[in-house]
């Protein structure tokens, strides 16, 4: 399985990679220690979590896939083998759960989220750490007809961008991505970046598959022109694609 540079970070992943959204409520940690066993033995070097996981988010399984992938890289010793990606939960989701509701991406609460996911993963690093959405309200999750509503108390991109630059300066994370940003989002990501200096957007994580293609539009060009690879989720469109649902 050939393997690409992820933005300007030296940082080389393989063209596919390994979610672990189920593991915790669908899927067991003998069930993900066997897709990762499988996985790495067929080449998949990227895996990627959240601290929000597992899926459909729950307060009594939050953060037990990142404890899972934990654990079998301490029972596997593979840790030097995997880019290792995870996400800072955003907010206005209604995780009160989580921080006791304090989801704001400050530098404060991005500290807090990373040393959090770094305990139940077990690391000292984390390759690749994404905010998984935006804090302004913005057209994500698939939402069209966008509408502007201002939040005066919301976070300035440029201080969520020097806390994530706090970070890879202290050896807690290697490089920084986004997840279900726009093309404005990144757009002022990198402007930030350029403008003082901080780390640059190595990645973009959205969903791409046949039944949507939404990120040929505007965001592509920004991939190929800026050097930000894309790491499509959900390419077969939630299972659609795979035919699962057919019959009924």
């Amino acid at each position: 399985m050939k393997r690409r540079p992820l933005g300007r970070t030296g940082i080389h992943v393989s063209e596919i990679g390994l979610g672990t959204m189920t593991w915790g409520e669908q899927n067991t940690q003998k069930e993900a220690f066997a897709q990762l066993d499988l996985a790495i033995d067929a080449g998949v070097n990227l895996i990627d979590t959240a601290e929000m996981y597992p899926v459909a988010p729950r307060a009594e399984t939050q953060g037990a896939t990142e404890r899972i992938l934990g654990a079998w890289l301490t029972a596997r010793g593979r840790r030097n083998d995997v880019v290792i990606a995870s996400k800072i939960t955003g907010p206005g989701r209604a995780f009160g759960w989580i921080r006791e509701g304090q989801t704001r991406l400050t530098a404060e609460t991005l500290v807090a989220a990373c040393e959090g996911s770094l305990r139940r993963l077990g690391v000292e690093t984390i390759d690749l750490y994404q905010i998984h959405w935006p804090e302004r309200s913005t057209n994500m999750f698939g939402q069209l007809g966008y509408t502007h509503r201002a939040d005066p108390d919301a976070t300035p991109i440029d201080e969520t961008l020097k806390g994530l630059d706090a970070l890879v300066r202290s050896g807690k994370i290697r490089a920084i991505g986004l997840s279900n940003e726009t093309p404005w989002g990144v757009a002022a990501f990198l402007h930030a970046a350029d403008r003082e200096g901080l780390p640059r957007v190595a990645s973009i994580q959205n969903p791409y598959s046949l039944l949507n293609r939404t990120f040929e539009i505007g965001l592509a060009e920004f991939a190929h022109c800026e050097d930000v690879g894309l790491l499509a989720y959900s390419p077969l469109a939630m299972g659609v694609l795979s035919g699962k649902y057919e019959g009924g």
